[in-house]
């Protein structure tokens, strides 16, 4: 086990030093972001206006069937496949990126945006399989605030792993989702070690860069308290840019570790970028 984790993080640096390469790699989750905070507002502000939460609200929250909660769980599938439908056509797009790269090949952003669009119907599928596990974990949470939350909990951890490795697949398989869910499966039960040590790296690298990040907004909160508001206002802007920048660079480094993990588990072949005895002695265990 330690010496899983211990290749899990020198992986994680590994893929870090492949985002070096390509840093336009970046652009993937910064659109993926902007787009979602467009869905989102463009949802929230008609719900907000409208009142319609409100009256969600008075009603009595154990009426599933009632109009008004209908209404909502519409508009709440809306919601989950649009965004759902962003992310993971951006994630395909970064991922097909990836797997150039760790190829041999030098991409650049309109390859991915061309894998991703000819996977658009892939896309939507999964989309909308996403979105309908989300909405159902959803409404099995809102039915008991603490068993519910425990449920949701384990049941989203499960299907996390389970679908651990689909995004490759659709990229390069062009699976659909049960298909895709599957080779996912497949693909998981020979690299479960390799994979969770990877996203410890991965995990303890962001989580680093996290806590980097919030010691001047901490200084930052302790200034406005001081009544130094342009120094406080100064490092929480420095903070927060700190923080997403390391969740923009984390999101790529799970991409590109994915492609090699993928790579290598199907092909065998070691991926372009990263050390060649690290990673067969890795995957050591499944040969």
């Amino acid at each position: 086990m330690f010496q899983r984790l211990s290749a899990g993080w020198q992986l994680a640096k590994q893929s870090l030093n492949v985002l070096r390469l390509d840093k336009e790699l970046l652009m993937f989750p910064i659109l993926s972001g902007l787009a979602c905070l467009v869905v989102t507002a463009s949802f929230a502000a008609p719900l907000i206006f409208s009142g319609m939460l409100e009256n969600v609200a008075n009603q009595e929250g154990n009426n599933p069937a009632a109009p008004a909660n209908l209404l909502l769980y519409g508009l709440m599938f809306l919601f989950y496949f649009a965004t759902y439908f962003i992310i993971i056509f951006f994630n395909s797009a970064l991922v097909a990126c990836a797997i150039i790269r760790l190829k041999g090949g030098d991409p650049v952003l309109r390859d991915g945006v061309g894998a991703a669009m000819a996977r658009l119907p892939q896309i939507i599928a999964w989309a909308f399989v996403s979105a309908t596990v989300g909405l159902i974990l959803k409404i099995i949470e809102s039915r008991s605030e603490k068993v519910g939350r425990f449920l949701t909990s384990l049941l989203g951890m499960a299907w996390s792993v389970t679908t651990f490795f689909v995004i490759p697949v659709l990229v390069v398989e062009k699976a659909g989702p049960i298909e895709a869910i599957k080779r996912s499966v497949s693909i998981m039960k020979n690299t479960w070690g390799e994979s969770l040590a990877a996203n410890f790296g991965i995990g303890t690298i962001t989580f680093l860069g996290m806590l980097v990040g919030l010691v001047p907004i901490g200084f930052g909160v302790a200034a406005l308290s001081g009544q130094m508001v342009v120094l406080g206002i100064i490092l929480i802007v420095l903070g927060a840019i700190i923080v997403l920048a390391v969740s923009l660079i984390s999101s790529a480094m799970g991409s590109i570790m994915l492609a090699a993990l993928y790579i290598y588990a199907e092909e065998g072949t070691v991926p372009g970028g990263f050390d060649e005895n690290l990673i067969q002695a890795a995957f050591a265990s499944r040969r």
